[in-house]
């Protein structure tokens, strides 16, 4: 890519997309094309055949997706497989129809078997069963790399894909329905410590900033204590502060997580660096027999992971929080151990920096941070 490429970042206000368009900017990219769905809804085949018409970018980053934790992932099973199939299926197309230079596709390491072996490594793709809960939105990921692999065979293109690992970072999603595990428990215990301590303009701020099933900060007290034990924040007499935070599942799920900006700037890289070429020749023993290429997609993790139990000791105490944990044995523990091999990541010469500790108390202060601007209107 040089710096005045045409490059269209697709989700550029999400984690991903976010974390990957300020990390272009660093590094001199001054030609970067974005759409909000508003603008250009990603699902609709015409539309998105229009805006490549018309705008012609020469690189793609594909970090566009519906996305969610357990609960949505669960709960919205049709809308998570159809809308995140249109969406590559439109942006991968147009990009061969439209000679996209280089094209990134964004998936997620969910697409590994519910029992692979760990950590996982790119050649146990569809070795077994998916994890039932993320089954649809697995399935949709893993037919994009199918997707990039198959026009890369057949039209010459050159799509990579990339799996990266759990991410969180600034702008993630803190809703308590529809977020991952991290940043519902940042959410959560710093409701629960606000609670206990009786500081209820932290909490009506948080909900004005984020209403939560449409109680805001200016809700009675009564529907604001109530919303929040429905999503797993209660007064209990069984605990020391008198508030309790609900974790799913039994707390032994082990899971990794990478800094949002490790992961965008490793993304760069690899679009800067490596070709689909490139990744042919690493894509693992057995992957190329008899010609049958495949297992081209690149894992993103840090290769180290932590129980969700531990995971929530440590929010605890970044966050200097005085509140105790219930762990919901009666909900799903959804995959036990979700590991990734990131060994050909490595060999290609990238390496993680933020450790997990140093990011939740950046993510927190970021956090904290938009709270307080949008609740005194400052803005930056």
């Amino acid at each position: 890519m040089q710096k005045q490429s045409r490059i269209y970042i697709a989700g550029h206000r999400g984690l991903v997309g976010s974390a990957i368009l300020a990390a272009l900017k660093s590094r001199g990219y001054n030609n970067l094309i974005t759409r909000t769905h508003r603008e250009l809804d990603l699902t609709n085949q015409d539309a998105v055949a229009a805006f490549f018409s018309s705008e012609k970018p020469e690189y793609v980053f594909l970090a566009a997706a519906k996305v969610g934790g357990i609960i949505a992932n669960n709960s919205y099973r049709g809308e998570f497989i159809y809308d995140n199939l249109m969406i590559q299926n439109n942006v991968v197309h147009q990009s061969y129809l439209n000679d996209v230079k280089k094209l990134m596709f964004l998936g997620s390491t969910c697409i590994y078997p519910k029992n692979a072996p760990q950590p996982m490594k790119e050649e146990y793709l569809l070795t077994d069963v998916l994890e039932y809960t993320n089954e649809p939105y697995a399935i949709a990921k893993i037919a994009g790399i199918k997707l990039c692999e198959s026009y890369n065979l057949q039209y010459g293109t050159n799509f990579i894909s990339v799996m990266p690992t759990n991410l969180y970072g600034p702008n993630d999603n803190f809703d308590l329905e529809k977020s991952h595990v991290l940043p519902a428990l940042i959410r959560k215990i710093h409701l629960g410590d606000a609670l206990a301590k009786d500081n209820w303009d932290v909490i009506r701020n948080d909900l004005n900033t984020r209403p939560v099933n449409g109680i805001t900060g200016e809700s009675p007290r009564d529907q604001i204590v109530q919303i929040l034990a429905q999503h797993g924040v209660y007064r209990s007499t069984e605990s020391e502060s008198g508030i309790a935070v609900e974790v799913w599942g039994t707390g032994k799920a082990m899971r990794e997580f990478l800094w949002s900006e490790d992961m965008a700037d490793a993304c760069v890289y690899i679009m800067e660096n490596c070709d689909f070429g490139d990744l042919v020749s690493t894509a693992g023993t057995g992957s190329t027999r008899q010609n049958q290429i495949r297992n081209t997609h690149l894992n993103i993790g840090t290769g180290q992971d932590i129980s969700v139990k531990d995971l929530a000791f440590l929010v605890r105490e970044v966050l200097n929080a005085n509140v105790e944990f219930s762990f919901d044995t009666e909900k799903p523990d959804g995959t036990l151990k979700k590991l990734t091999d990131v060994s050909k990541l490595q060999s290609l010469g990238w390496k993680y920096k933020v450790e997990l500790q140093e990011g939740i108390g950046r993510v927190y202060n970021w956090y904290s941070q938009e709270i307080k601007e949008k609740s005194t209107g400052i803005s930056c």
